[in-house]
């Protein structure tokens, strides 16, 4: 059971960051956004491609003990950050922003289109071969995991994903309550007619949801990228659980997000060991319709 918690979280933190994003996006620009998910795998490549000219540079790369990578893999992290920022920035310029008019239902189907095509040109450019971070550090295998509290094994690596998505999430949470930009987004995310008489600028709300979304879909890519492998695919792969984290969560909710995304990393980690890693995603969703039977609105979600 240890085990199977220490799993569901690493597996979770990913989720969570990931959901955070996607909840913003959701109630903030008021559409689900189906690209999002490719997001992370942008994110995951970005500081791949990094991450080779970084030790590139630096001739080799030496491990920061006891983590199994060094300090080309942080600054691949912040590369990947801006690179996402500025993606969906250009996005919501080039496609969003012109069908926004047109309503959910619109923008909705134009987030497909935007995911095929950024799902397929990953493809074209790197190929659909699973590849690693460890490649480009120069790494033959990553750290074992280590044995802790009775017998339960993690690695450093998913120690360090654990924590500094723990610091991530208290850092937004901080950023929505305690900054004018975060009120703002909040307030419009409640009443956007409301805020904008108040004097709110939307379209500066909208691109920092952009922008806060993409940076954390990133870092949430890479801790994927770090812990399981880089594929193209990997964008889709988590978009369901996003999904459900998200709206298991309670949409709009930053904690809610995180919750929920523990719960479904849990809830898949659980799959996998007593049942099969083929029904890791149908075992989420069962708990997602589980807890939603009984809170509509999810575990945070208020009545709007």
């Amino acid at each position: 059971m240890l085990q199977i918690l220490t799993d569901g979280l690493v597996i979770g933190s990913v989720v969570s960051l990931g959901a955070i994003g996607l909840t913003l996006t959701f109630s903030i620009l008021r559409f689900a956004n189906f690209g999002h998910g490719e997001l992370l795998a942008w994110g995951a490549y970005a500081a791949f491609t990094a991450l080779a000219m970084f030790v590139a540079v630096a001739g080799g790369a030496r491990p920061i003990a006891p983590l199994s990578f060094g300090w080309p893999l942080l600054a691949a992290i912040g590369v990947a950050a801006v690179v996402v920022a500025l993606l969906v920035l250009a996005l919501d310029t080039a496609l969003f922003k012109r069908l926004r008019k047109q309503g959910a239902i619109t923008l909705v189907i134009a987030s497909f289109g935007a995911a095929l095509a950024l799902r397929n040109t990953l493809l074209f450019l790197y190929g659909g071969v699973p590849q690693y971070y460890s490649q480009e550090l120069q790494i033959a295998l990553p750290l074992l995991p280590r044995s802790v509290a009775g017998g339960m094994r993690i690695t450093p690596d998913q120690l360090f994903v654990l924590v500094l998505t723990a610091v991530t999430v208290v850092a937004v949470q901080l950023f929505l309550s305690r900054s004018t930009l975060g009120r703002a987004m909040r307030a419009t995310s409640l009443n956007p007619e409301l805020a904008r008489v108040a004097g709110i600028d939307p379209e500066r709300v909208l691109r920092a949801t952009w922008v806060i979304g993409g940076v954390l879909a990133a870092v949430a890519g890479v801790f994927a990228g770090l812990t399981v492998q880089l594929r193209p695919t990997l964008g889709l792969d988590l978009l369901l659980p996003l999904f459900a984290a998200a709206i298991l969560g309670g949409i709009g909710s930053v904690w809610g997000a995180v919750l929920g995304g523990l719960i479904v990393g849990i809830a898949e980690s659980a799959a996998v060991s007593w049942i099969g890693a083929e029904y890791r995603a149908a075992t989420a969703f069962v708990v997602l319709t589980a807890i939603l039977l009984v809170r509509p609105n999810g575990l945070f979600g208020e009545r709007r």
